[in-house]
């Protein structure tokens, strides 16, 4: 193997490896669960990708192929990180927030809470059913 693709192949490794640990410590550091996905989303998804690319590297400097498995647990990576704390937040603020303390901006709502949402259960319910 060539010098150039060893020297290559090393730094998206130690690059991954920098990414993981920021994340990692960004888990652990980060005081409550809105801004501890941060952490995994960005700069874990940063890491896990440099691994990965240094995989391909390796094999195509090694082998002299292009390894598409790689490439595409990337492509899920990337596609599945940002979906998944999307869905941790969405749940986070439906079970813990109420929309009496989101901000108001002005228009129909924000987000997925409505300004319906801030009224009584009981005539939210009044008002879905009719």
């Amino acid at each position: 193997m060539p010098v150039l693709a060893e020297v290559v192949i090393s730094a998206l490794i130690v690059i991954g490896a920098v990414f993981l640990l920021v994340g990692s410590w960004g888990m652990i550091r980060m005081p409550e669960l809105m801004t501890r996905l941060h952490a995994p989303t960005k700069a874990t998804t940063l890491g896990v990708g440099g691994t990965l690319l240094a995989s391909i590297a390796y094999f195509l400097a090694e082998e002299g192929n292009f390894s598409v498995h790689e490439l595409l647990i990337s492509m899920f990576l990337f596609l599945s990180a940002p979906i998944t704390a999307h869905f941790l937040a969405k749940a986070h603020m439906h079970s813990r927030l109420s929309a009496a303390l989101l901000p108001k901006p002005e228009g129909k709502g924000w987000s997925t809470y409505d300004k319906s949402d801030a009224a009584e259960p009981a005539e939210a319910s009044a008002r879905e059913s009719s």
